[in-house]
Parts: C-alpha cells; sequence; structure tokens
C-alpha cells in the first residue's frame, strides 16, 4: 500500500489531535491545524517545501493567536468569591451583633456559620452579603440600603 503525502499530514493531524485528549493541552490542536494545511496542500499538488513551510506558518500563527488570546482574556474571580462557582455568593444574612475581632455569627441554611467583616466595612447589625466563603467561614459586606 502506497500512502500519498497528504495521508502522512492527516495521521499526523490524527495523533496531535489524540495526544491533545490524552494531555489536555489545547495547542497541540493549533499544531494540528497546521497539519491539516500541509495535508490539503498535498491535495492541492504543491511541493513538500511548500507543505512544511504552510502547515509551520499555520500551526505557529494559530498557537501564537491562542496564546495571545488567553493572555488578554479578563481573569474569572477567585473560587472563593466567585457567583459561577460557588452560589452562596451574594447571599443575604443578617447580623444581630458583631465582636470586638470583627467575626459574628449568623445563621444561614439552617445552621450557624462563623462570618467575619470584609476589609473597609463598618461593623454595624443589620442584612449583610456574603461576598466570598473561606473553608466554612463567611465573609461579609453589608447590604445596599435600597
Amino acid at each position: 500500500m502506497d500512502w500519498s503525502a497528504s495521508t502522512w499530514w492527516w495521521l499526523a493531524a490524527g495523533l496531535l489531535v489524540a495526544a491533545e485528549l490524552l494531555s489536555g493541552t489545547f495547542y497541540l490542536l493549533m499544531v494540528a491545524l497546521g497539519c491539516v494545511a500541509g495535508a490539503l496542500l498535498a491535495y492541492a499538488g504543491l511541493g513538500v517545501a511548500a507543505q512544511l513551510a504552510l502547515a509551520a506558518l499555520v500551526g505557529a500563527g494559530a498557537t501564537a493567536a491562542w496564546h495571545w488570546r488567553r493572555a488578554h482574556a479578563p481573569r474569572s474571580a477567585p473560587v472563593e468569591s466567585n457567583r459561577d462557582a460557588n452560589l452562596d455568593v451574594g447571599q443575604t444574612v443578617f447580623v444581630e451583633a458583631w465582636a470586638g475581632d470583627r467575626t459574628a455569627r449568623v445563621q444561614y441554611r439552617g445552621s450557624w456559620w462563623s462570618a467575619h467583616l470584609a476589609r473597609g466595612a463598618a461593623a454595624a447589625a443589620g442584612p449583610h452579603v456574603i461576598v466570598a466563603v473561606r473553608g466554612n467561614q463567611l465573609e461579609l459586606s453589608p447590604a445596599a440600603a435600597g
């Protein structure tokens, strides 16, 4: 059986996709795109030098573009204060009194929780919003009036 150049490119692309599935790095998919470009040029009948050059350009360009996109993407909040990861963030609790060390015990979801006041917030009784959950302690900030 005689394999054409495009078959080798498709085989390389498939192996890179399989390696990406095993490793979890998205960059291997960008290099696989370069192999796909090489396969398409092989179908078009271009020489090996052109196939290698375009495969390298597409693979490196896609990798660089993905790296740039990731570097400039907005960062998500830490998991302890990220509403997408922790549904307690943003919920309201009522604080009866604050201790001198800016901690309190609050009733939340049917049990008592230890809470501490967020930095810069005034220690006053009343409704507070959960801004973070660190272990089994709630970080609270005064609820906006309104």
